[in-house]
């Protein structure tokens, strides 16, 4: 059996189930952010039901039995990839996340900790925060009277904002290139999603472009 381009079967042969007791640690993590967001257990069946309902299933100790999580809370990790350490005695789930991953309310049970966020994260979250307020009043918000406004309006200022990049730059001005640049960056987020596409797309463009 095979899931995004791995062999589900040989890495569930090769995980060392003696060492880990039955249960091996799951550490999972945002595929598209690449934040940690939780870390659980799975035994056998954990690991079987996750691959085959492509939905993050762990072992509850505290329970002794399976659960996947988001089953009552509908906030699902729906997964994306997989990948076994080189002990052979932890795994790397790579998913999607639907909703908050914590019980807390928190995209990640380390938000009270105040981890520390890369940049990438920082932008995944904000393509989120945009991709919620297409359907939103276009009175409460900027951003949804962009998408209100259509896509030639959106379109447009993507434009300007470029030219604006650009006059910012042949001038030497470095404060209002970056201005101008986290609008362009802005605006461009919200073309792509007013055309159902992500910025994933485009960085799978690049890295196709760069093998």
């Amino acid at each position: 059996m095979s899931f995004a381009g791995i062999d589900m079967e040989s890495l569930t042969t090769r995980i060392d189930w003696e060492k880990v007791g039955g249960l091996i640690p799951a550490i999972v993590q945002d595929f598209q952010s690449s934040q940690v967001l939780m870390m659980g257990y799975m035994n056998q069946d954990a690991l079987a039901k996750t691959i085959s309902t492509h939905k993050v299933t762990f072992f509850s100790r505290k329970k002794q039995g399976l659960w996947t999580k988001g089953e009552t809370s509908g906030n699902v990790l729906q997964l994306e990839n997989m990948a076994l350490d080189c002990d052979n005695d932890t795994l790397l789930v790579k998913v999607k996340p639907v909703g908050p991953t914590c019980h807390k309310g928190t995209t990640t049970c380390w938000d009270g900790d105040e981890q520390q966020e890369t940049q990438m994260v920082w932008l995944n979250q904000l393509e989120k925060i945009l991709a919620a307020r297409k359907d939103a009043d276009p009175d409460s918000s900027y951003t949804a009277s962009l998408y209100a406004s259509g896509t030639k309006r959106i379109a447009q200022k993507v434009g300007e904002e470029g030219v604006e990049v650009a006059l910012a730059a042949t001038v030497g001005d470095k404060d209002e290139l970056v201005c101008e640049s986290a609008d362009l960056i802005y605006h461009l987020y919200v073309l792509l999603q007013d055309q159902g596409l992500s910025f994933d797309d485009v960085i799978n463009k690049l890295k196709e472009r760069h093998k």
